[in-house]
């Protein structure tokens, strides 16, 4: 998992600097409008079918039903999104993002189709399989974004991207992974994945709410250019964090969930992730902290340089999340998503109370500095909620 993800930062990083290079600010403001977007609609959908599968022993038992509710998920966040498109540019004022909405409207109808065994990998701590499958389609969205950026010269090759990855996993999940779903519908176990879901469902949402509240924003009262500028900062800053967080909690789930029986080992286990994961976390973020001139004048060229000083300010914010994030593969792994809501709901909170005023007075440094905040506050939070499981 952590050659998976050094392969696919290299990557990006590779496609960072060159769509850099292609296109202006301006269009990866439009972009961050769309991405915001669907990823708001797919919060707002999340049924929590890969946590559902993870946490149960049979995977068969529940494939053919997880896939209606898939296939259903995607048909909503697609209407959704292609019905609310002209309201979305009104919101943000920016009429050229309609082509990028309209095209990203399709990712989440095609996403639906998916196999839902593709979960298996993480389940079975196959994470080989599950290495080469995501390490290829995120080849796939890299190598297609720059191609249609390059003649699109807009933010609709970078949908692109998106768009084909996903029909290229749709292919792969049903032609070389089993068990395969068919059509099939059981209303006890739809009752039983979406009852399970809702605090997957809650917490996806409050997840988006408290990562992405800084971006609506910025995009609405600094302005397209600016959000371009402010997400490029966020993915520079906090990659090498959230990035190495990410792999512990992707690994830690699912053993998590196979010894969730013996407490003792489950409570050493999460110490020694938990010391470990901020280690690094710390490490990295000093790092980007003192060469993110170089790092922004060597990937983005000079046009962006005024993303250097926001860029600090989230390495700053990158270190104290990357303290926060272990806990909630715990959360899941013991079934209490509930405690996982409730520390994005606190996060949120923080966020929505300073992101305002702090981002008109100080403009995207107030955006960053809103964040630690929210980071801060959530920290006590996390500590008490994760004695809670242990007790």
């Amino acid at each position: 998992m952590g050659t998976l993800k050094f392969v696919i930062r290299g990557i990006g990083f590779v496609r960072l600097g060159i769509l850099a290079r292609i296109l202006p600010p301006v269009q990866f403001g439009i972009f961050g409008i769309a991405g915001l977007i669907l990823v708001l609609l797919e919060k707002l959908t999340e049924t929590g079918i890969n946590v559902f599968l993870i946490q149960e022993d049979s995977l068969e038992e529940y494939i053919d039903t997880a896939f209606i509710v898939s296939i259903i998920r995607g048909i909503i966040g697609f209407a959704v999104i292609l019905l609310l498109s002209p309201l979305i540019t009104l919101f943000f004022k920016e009429p050229l993002a309609l082509a990028s909405i309209v095209v990203i409207s399709f990712v989440p109808l095609v996403r639906g189709f998916i196999n839902p065994s593709v979960v298996k990998f993480k389940k079975e701590l196959d994470f080989k399989k599950d290495f080469l499958l995501r390490a290829g389609l995120f080849l796939v969205d890299a190598l297609v974004a720059v191609v249609f950026s390059i003649i699109t010269k807009s933010a609709v090759g970078m949908v692109l991207g998106l768009l084909v990855s996903a029909i290229v996993e749709v292919f792969v999940s049903h032609v070389y992974i089993s068990p395969k779903p068919k059509f099939a519908f059981n209303k006890l176990q739809f009752k039983t994945i979406i009852g399970r879901g809702k605090w997957v469902t809650g917490s996806g949402i409050l997840e988006y709410l408290s990562t992405n509240v800084d971006d609506l924003v910025v995009g609405r009262v600094l302005g397209t250019v600016s959000l371009g500028y402010y997400q490029v900062a966020y993915k520079l800053s906090e990659l090498p964090l959230t990035e190495v967080s990410q792999v512990v909690g992707q690994v830690a789930f699912p053993v998590y969930s196979k010894i969730v029986k013996d407490k003792k080992r489950l409570k050493s286990s999460f110490i020694r992730v938990f010391v470990g994961n901020g280690a690094v976390g710390v490490l990295l973020g000093i790092f980007v902290f003192l060469f993110s001139g170089v790092i922004v004048e060597i990937l983005l060229g000079p046009a962006w340089r005024e993303a250097v000083g926001v860029v600090r300010v989230l390495a700053i914010f990158g270190i104290i999340k990357a303290l926060v994030y272990p806990v909630y593969s715990l959360f899941f792994a013991v079934r209490r998503q509930d405690l996982a809501a409730k520390l994005l709901f606190v996060t949120f909170l923080a966020l929505a109370v300073v992101i305002y005023p702090l981002t008109n007075v100080y403009g995207l440094f107030g955006a960053g500095y809103s964040a630690i905040i929210s980071v801060v506050v959530s920290l006590p939070f996390g500590f008490y909620y994760t004695r809670k499981v242990f007790r």
